[in-house]
Parts: structure tokens; sequence; C-alpha cells
């Protein structure tokens, strides 16, 4: 029940985030690139990064805590930084050509079923 509780408070503090941090950004530099996403992926994917040292190399983050953190607030903050995340750890344990693919396939069929959703709504 605790792992659910870190779940749910680590998702709500990280959606907020998200929406503060982007909005920040965007005020500052504009909207005409998407500042404030690219801000989001980026800290998300330093934080992410510094959180999986502290929880598998130092052993600072116990269970709960990588739950609220790592899981609840990082994937709602950003799913991005769980995507580098995992390719980074599909290239660490020698699989490049699995994180590459990852990568790939990600982006691509990302677009594909990104326009297959709008064509279809269009037809609504």
């Amino acid at each position: 029940m605790l792992k659910w509780l870190s779940l749910a408070l680590g998702g709500l503090t990280g959606t907020f985030a998200r929406y503060a941090l982007a909005g920040v950004i965007y005020r500052i530099f504009g909207t005409d690139f998407p500042y404030g996403t690219l801000a989001v992926n980026l800290s998300g994917c330093f934080l992410i990064g510094f959180l999986s040292t502290l929880a598998d190399e130092k052993f600072l983050l116990g269970p709960n805590l990588k739950v609220l953190l790592m899981i609840g607030f990082c994937g709602a903050f950003t799913t991005f930084s769980t995507f580098i995340l995992e390719t980074f750890n599909l290239m660490r344990d020698g699989e490049v050509l699995r994180a590459f693919l990852n990568v790939v396939i990600s982006v691509i069929a990302g677009f594909v079923i990104f326009w297959v959703g709008m064509l279809i709504a269009k037809l609504i």
C-alpha cells in the first residue's frame, strides 16, 4: 500500500512540476520552439540519471523512495527520461542494437501512430 501511495504522490508532484517548469520556460523564451518541453525532458534526464545512480550504485534510495521519485515523479514529469534510462541500460548491458532499435522504432512508430490517430479522429 505504501508503494501505491508513493507512486501517487510522486505522480502528482511530477505533473505539477512539469506544468510549472514548462510554463516558466515558455514565458521566458516564447512559444516559437518547444522550449518548455525541451527543458522538462532534459532536466528529467538529468534527474533520473542522478536518482538511478543514487539508487543502484550508492544504495541511498530505498524501494518506496525509488517508486516515489523515479517512477512516480519522473514518470509524470517526463516519460522521455525513462526512455533514455532504458536505452542507456540496454547500451550498458551490451545490447547496442536493441538500444538503437528502441530509439528508431520509438521515434518513427511514434510519428506513424500519431498520424494514424489524427486520421481516425478526422473521420469521426
